[in-house]
């Protein structure tokens, strides 16, 4: 395992080099750019529904800003970039949002390479898993394949919650759907802050994933990783071997 440059928290080593996992019981898992490979098709999205509303900012602040969709926040942030907009407008750009996602990008949307594998591993592992996401449950339901929802033992929506990333309410309530599992033997896996404080504040030891945001965007989280197969060490002490031809989770 290559030494994190960052000095975030990660497994431990013995002299001999082998990995001594993280102890933990639960794993909670964000869906877009962790689980599926959906982000480019959102903020495709989100571009399309703001222009028509007249609204432009840059791509990266949509990344940046991935999953806070509490409107109080979002207005906030659309608001600091030049898109003055209320409560009531933010609901009109973000309910035209995801009919332009469903209609034009769903279909695009794929799961990241390997992950089916990785995350039936770690069930095998005794891990129970939860998947924590912002996006509502008609857009799961139209793009997380069958098998892959299958594993988690709970998921919580953006829509089943009172209050959205980056607060802790859907962290909380993913470990109360887990039942009997303390936030101390659970970890997450987020790729943007929103998350990752919304899981740092429900207080999960955090990683984050580079699949979306570069490692300085991330600083946030306890640890940072490149890849999906990382989660097998960090997790279980597992090393997993990627052919050549494989595609990394890296973007």
């Amino acid at each position: 395992m290559q030494a994190d440059p960052l000095n975030r928290t990660s497994a431990a080593t013995t002299a001999s080099g082998q990995v001594v996992p993280l102890s933990k019981e639960a794993l909670l898992l964000d869906m877009d750019g962790v689980i599926l490979d959906s982000m480019p098709c959102h903020v495709a999205a989100w571009l399309r529904a703001l222009s028509e509303f007249g609204f432009h900012v840059d791509e990266e602040i949509l990344y940046l800003h991935e999953g806070a969709i509490e409107p109080e926040t979002a207005v906030k942030i659309f608001s600091s970039e030049g898109c003055l907009m209320d409560s009531e407008k933010f609901h009109e750009v973000f309910m035209r949002q995801k009919e332009i996602f469903v209609s034009e990008f769903r279909h695009q949307v794929r799961p990241f390479p390997l992950i089916n594998d990785i995350l039936a591993q770690l069930k095998r592992e005794g891990l129970r898993m939860a998947l924590v996401t912002s996006s509502h449950r008609d857009i799961l339901d139209a793009v997380l394949p069958a098998d892959l929802l299958g594993i988690f033992d709970h998921v919580v929506t953006g829509d089943r919650v009172s209050r959205r990333k980056p607060h802790p309410a859907p962290y909380l309530a993913a470990l109360k759907g887990l039942e009997a599992v303390s936030p101390g033997m659970a970890a997450a896996v987020e790729n943007a802050p929103a998350g990752i404080r919304s899981a740092k504040a429900a207080g999960l030891m955090t990683i984050a994933i580079t699949t979306t945001l570069a490692p300085q965007h991330l600083m946030e989280a306890d640890m940072i990783i490149s890849s999906h197969a990382e989660l097998l060490g960090e997790i279980a002490g597992i090393e997993m071997f990627i052919p050549p031809s494989s595609t990394s989770s890296d973007t």
